[in-house]
């Protein structure tokens, strides 16, 4: 199915390609009147003109048959010329080309201002949810999404969507993926995620790139494409409503942490950054994060990939750490200032 840009860019190309015809009609007209009728070059422009435009003045000059059967012959090409320049011209404007292209290059001044943003591919039922989860966290994202049905209502939500087909390097070239942070592949197909991976990872090496799967085999495809994270929804439904029967209280409280616009507690990570963090290299009773921000690490992942649960106040804290953290908004605000100031310390 042909994207909007595609029919405006088709349109575009009519238009001008009726006014070459056009300018040509009235060109070979010219050189006839001047060449062949001997008349002079304002004479055959003039002639020409009145002709195409069939205002019905009278011969600059006689005409012979000869000469008369080409004005003939020049107002039946003119007439087609003309027409089918108003036909592309009403065509547009019934439809709203005009109207639109407008909107659609302010939609793309919007989406070429993004910086570190995320890219979200599909907007289907999952699509939906994570859009939703984008804007209650306040995370700037563009949708790429090919079908017209899901681009209206993702506009009708006032989210930035582009109508593309995301496992094509274009689209995501014109979602910025050179300047986004990550990109979510959540496309209906195995197949089509997995494109989506390998050209967001070619383009931009360093985006971070998460997955949707439906097979097991497809988690393990994907993340030798290089997905740094892969989410099969029916394997990690099927863990939910596992849980959610064995331990609901537990699932209750962790849904409430993780989801929803309308959360008490909030979890977030923080990376820790020698050049600018003040407590890389205290430990965590040294620092009184605890105390100064009431904000609790719940994990510490180190630089290697080993993972820390449950630190204690003599756990030190390192550079490249990643501190998963629990609390409030204005918490975690809080301790984001402390470990991540304004400006570096000294």
């Amino acid at each position: 199915m042909e994207t909007f840009e595609q029919k405006y860019q088709r349109l575009q190309k009519q238009l001008l390609a009726g006014l070459i015809g056009l300018a040509g009609v009235f060109l070979i007209g010219t050189l006839w009147y001047w060449q062949v009728e001997k008349w002079s070059l304002v004479q055959a422009a003039y002639m020409t003109t009145i002709t195409l435009s069939t205002v019905g003045f009278s011969e600059v000059r006689s005409l012979d048959d000869r000469g008369r059967l080409f004005t003939i012959a020049l107002i039946f090409m003119g007439i087609l010329s003309l027409g089918y320049i108003a036909n592309r011209f009403t065509e547009a404007l019934i439809q709203g080309y005009f109207q639109e292209g407008i909107r659609h290059r302010q939609r793309r001044k919007a989406i070429e201002s993004l910086e570190q943003h995320y890219i979200l591919c599909g907007y289907g039922r999952m699509g939906h949810q994570i859009a939703m989860e984008f804007e209650a966290e306040g995370i700037p994202f563009v949708i790429v999404e090919s079908q017209v049905e899901e681009v209206e209502e993702a506009r009708v939500h006032g989210y930035v969507v582009m109508q593309g087909d995301a496992t094509l390097d274009e689209y995501l070239l014109d979602a910025g993926i050179h300047r986004a942070d990550c990109l979510v592949a959540a496309l209906p197909s195995d197949a089509e995620n997995l494109y989506t991976i390998l050209s967001a990872k070619t383009l931009n090496p360093k985006i971070r790139a998460i997955a949707r799967a439906s097979t097991e085999e497809a988690i393990q495809k994907l993340k030798r494409a290089g997905a740094d994270a892969v989410v099969s929804p029916y394997v990690t439904g099927g863990r939910r409503l596992a849980a959610a029967a064995i331990r609901p209280r537990v699932m209750d409280f962790v849904d409430g942490i993780i989801t929803g616009t309308n959360r008490s507690f909030y979890l977030d990570e923080i990376f820790l950054d020698v050049a600018i963090c003040p407590c890389v290299g205290k430990t965590l009773s040294e620092a009184s994060l605890r105390v100064q921000s009431g904000a609790l690490v719940l994990a510490i992942r180190r630089d290697d990939g080993r993972l820390i649960g449950g630190p204690m106040g003599e756990t030190r804290l390192k550079h490249g750490d990643l501190l998963i953290c629990m609390g409030t908004a204005e918490q975690l605000r809080k301790l984001n200032r402390i470990l991540i100031p304004p400006h570096p310390f000294r």
